[in-house]
Formats: structure tokens, C-alpha cells, sequence
């Protein structure tokens, strides 16, 4: 400063406000188009499950298609994320779009072929198929989604501003996507309700032809089949040679062990402390009430300031969940649980620093692989979660599922690499 006052890193610059991000040109509509579009994914997972119970009369295979829908996520993310590097984000997200609106249209004609021949189970399976290709079409769109907002905000701290307002829309869209299916399911039905799913697919192509410039691909991908193959092989190279991705990513990974946790077992917590489930949805909700208090507490740091809390707060977020073990009644569990969420908010900056550090090149790879083990995390801590339930308590599920969460915390914290991470924050927000 001119009166020779140190002035902390990052103070010199305000935090951008939220109509900042509106501003940016095209935003709103990509924004409008997302949200439709997390409804209609969201929506139709209740209404398939829907269908199937409604066939089968099988918990199980209700419950299947979740599983189903969350699998394929793992393979489409890992496998097809690399195209986002060898063709322009643009059409990669169009052409997703536009495969998934016709798969989910000859999903509606399955199901109306199901419904009016009960006795025949082979539609269900091809119910389960397409559910399966719906999903895996839809791997590349996550990475190409983010090439294109690092892209559009060249501002990076107005670029972390926006993607926190997208991690809260999502968290809010995804309640309001659950709660639209069970009414769409009761006051249309399944079948139809699906073809609002197809809806969303189709406007959300269309606000991308309209709205987002085609730019070329950034980098030379190798050439060929076998070449496609050794770019992931690359992207997985880069990855897990970079001490702050790494650590980044495997804090994320950590902490999904906790934060699954009270999701699987909430409807059963509260049938053991309340006699009735019907408690269930608010107990699932309470994460995420919290987490999005917890972005705007956090969303007014600046970049600097939320990167160096980070671990602090990751190594806080499990210790509410602990208190869980001692099966606290209902009202103050949903206390603890939005604590734990509020706390959850460390997941901004490390999903906006990581993107950052990422060359332009790599970032179809490395935003595919990086999501896939997170999906992969989040479905496998759902089923231990379950299990643990299952033989234990859902109390005692919560706790030691947090318990192996903060433990694996605390060794990240050992080896943190706070000064290598100091100098990519510096080097991504330009400070």
C-alpha cells in the first residue's frame, strides 16, 4: 500500500457479488437450463423407481435403479470425459443433450410396453438398460460443463463466486427434483412423468446452441482409438503426480465417508428413534439446509482466505456426527447433522481451486477421472453405510463412519501441502 501498511494477500480486491456472475453474458440462461435440467435428472430417478416398485412390488429392485442411475456415472465420467479434450465442449454437451432426450423417449415407450403387458419382464430389464445408457451418455457433460464456466469467467475469483452459486442452486435443485418426482408420479403418473425429463434435455441443447460460442480444443490429442486410451492413461498420469490434486482429491474422497453417511441411513434413524420414517426426509435434508449456509458463509472469503481453511474445516466436519453414536432424539440430530453440513462448505474452494490448477488441455481428463472416483466414493460409502446400519444401529453407522472419515482426515493434515498450495491459489486467482 502507498502508506507502507502490509496489506494481507487477496484483501486488495473485493469479493465479486452474486449479480456480477449474472452479468456475465449467457450465464443466466446456461443457469436457468441447469436447473431444469438437475429436476429432470432427479425427477425421473423417483419416477423410474416409481415404476419399478409398481411392477415388481420389489423394494429391492426399486431400490436397484438408483444404484443403476449411479453407476454408469462411474464409467461414462473416467471413459468418455476425455472427448471433452478432442472436441469442442459445445458440441460435446449438445450432442450428450440430444442422445439422452432420445434415449428417455424410447425409455417412456418401454415403459408404456411394461405397463400394459405385466406378466412380461423382459421391458424391465431393458427399463434398467437404457436407465444404464441414459447415464453413461451423460459422463462427458460434467467435465465439458466445467471447461465452459472456467472458460466463460476469465475473472477467477468471479469464477469461484459462480461456482459456489451452482453448488447451492444444484443442492436446492436436487431437493426440488425429489420432491416434483413424488408429485409427478402421483398426479400424472410414471410414464408421463418422464416426459419432462425429456423436456429439460431438449431445452438444455437448445440454450447451448444459442448461447455458447464453439471454441477449438485446447492442446493436440493423440491420434486414434488406441490414442483416445492413452490420453486417459495421460490425464491419469498428470492427476496423481501433482502434489496439491492429489491431496485435494483425496481429501474430497475422505470426506465422502462422513458425508454419505447420514443420507443412507436417515430414514432409518428416524423409524428407531421416532417409531415412523416419516421424519426421514428432514433428517436428508439437514445436510443439505446446512451446506448451503455454509457456501455463503463461505462464498465471502476471499479465494486466499478459503483455501488456507480448507483442512480446518474438513477436520471439524465429521465431529458433529459423532455425537450421533449416543442416538440423540430426532430434533437434535437434524442440529447436528446441518452442523456437519454448514462445515461441508470446505468442498467450494477445493472443487474451484482444482479446477484452476488444471492446464486448459487436461481438463476433460482430469474433471472426468476426478468425478468418477467421487461418484465412486459416494456409492461406496452409501452401501457401507447401509450395512453398518443393518448389523449395528443407523446411530452407530453414522458415528463410525465419521470416526474412519476423521481418522483418514488427520492423516491428510500430517502431510498437507499448505505452501504448495498457497503458490497454486496465487498463481490460479492471479493475487
Amino acid at each position: 500500500m502507498m502508506d507502507g501498511t502490509p496489506q494481507e494477500p487477496g484483501r486488495g480486491r473485493a469479493i465479486p457479488p452474486y449479480s456480477e456472475v449474472f452479468k456475465t453474458r449467457g450465464y443466466l440462461a446456461l443457469f436457468l437450463a441447469a436447473a431444469l435440467s438437475t429436476w429432470g435428472d432427479y425427477l425421473a430417478r423417483v419416477v423410474v423407481a416409481a415404476f419399478v416398485l409398481d411392477q415388481t412390488g420389489s423394494a429391492f429392485a426399486a431400490a436397484a435403479t438408483f444404484a443403476v442411475s449411479l453407476l454408469p456415472s462411474v464409467f461414462g465420467r473416467s471413459l468418455l470425459a476425455p472427448i471433452s479434450d478432442r472436441v469442442p465442449y459445445k458440441h460435446v454437451l449438445i450432442v450428450a443433450h440430444l442422445l439422452r432426450a432420445v434415449l428417455v423417449g424410447v425409455l417412456i415407450l418401454t415403459m408404456r410396453m411394461a405397463a400394459l403387458d405385466q406378466s412380461a419382464h423382459g421391458p424391465l430389464w431393458t427399463v434398467f438398460a437404457l436407465l444404464f445408457l441414459i447415464e453413461l451418455v451423460g459422463g462427458p457433460v460434467v467435465p465439458s460443463s466445467q471447461i465452459l464456466m472456467t472458460e466463460l469467467f476469465t475473472d477467477r475469483r468471479l469464477y469461484a463466486r459462480a461456482l459456489g452459486l451452482g453448488t447451492m442452486s444444484e443442492q436446492i435443485n436436487q431437493a426440488i427434483g425429489l420432491t416434483l418426482g413424488g408429485f409427478v408420479v402421483a398426479w400424472v403418473g410414471a410414464v408421463q412423468g418422464l416426459v419432462f425429463d425429456l423436456v429439460t434435455f431438449l431445452l438444455s441443447a437448445l440454450v447451448i446452441t444459442l448461447v455458447v460460442p464453439a471454441r477449438a480444443v485446447r492442446g493436440t490429442p493423440a491420434a486414434g482409438v488406441m490414442g483416445f486410451f492413452r490420453d486417459i492413461g495421460d490425464g491419469a498420469t498428470y492427476l496423481f503426480r501433482q502434489s496439491v490434486l492429489v491431496s485435494l482429491l483425496a481429501l474430497s474422497l475422505c470426506s465422502v465417508v462422513a458425508t454419505a453417511a447420514p443420507e443412507a441411513v436417515a430414514i432409518a434413524y428416524a423409524q428407531d428413534q421416532s417409531g415412523s420414517n416419516r421424519l426421514g426426509g428432514l433428517l436428508m435434508a439437514a445436510p443439505v439446509f446446512g451446506a448451503v449456509v455454509g457456501l455463503v458463509m463461505v462464498g465471502r472469503w476471499q479465494p486466499e482466505r478459503q483455501n488456507s481453511r480448507i483442512i480446518v474445516m474438513a477436520l471439524l466436519m465429521p465431529l458433529p456426527l459423532l455425537v450421533t453414536a449416543f442416538g440423540p432424539p430426532v430434533p437434535i440430530t437434524w442440529l447436528l447433522w446441518f452442523v456437519c453440513g454448514v462445515l461441508q462448505a470446505f468442498m467450494l474452494p477445493l472443487q474451484s481451486t482444482f479446477s484452476l490448477v488444471v492446464p486448459d488441455q487436461m481438463r476433460g481428463r482430469v474433471f472426468g477421472l476426478g468425478g468418477a472416483l467421487s461418484v465412486a466414493a459416494s456409492g461406496a460409502a452409501f452401501l457401507v453405510a447401509g450395512a453398518l446400519a443393518e448389523h449395528t444401529s443407523p446411530a452407530t453407522a453414522v458415528a463410525v463412519c465419521a470416526g474412519t472419515s476423521l481418522l483418514a482426515i488427520i492423516v491428510l493434515a500430517v502431510r498437507w501441502p499448505r505452501s504448495e498450495l498457497r503458490r497454486a491459489v496465487k498463481t490460479a486467482y492471479g493475487s
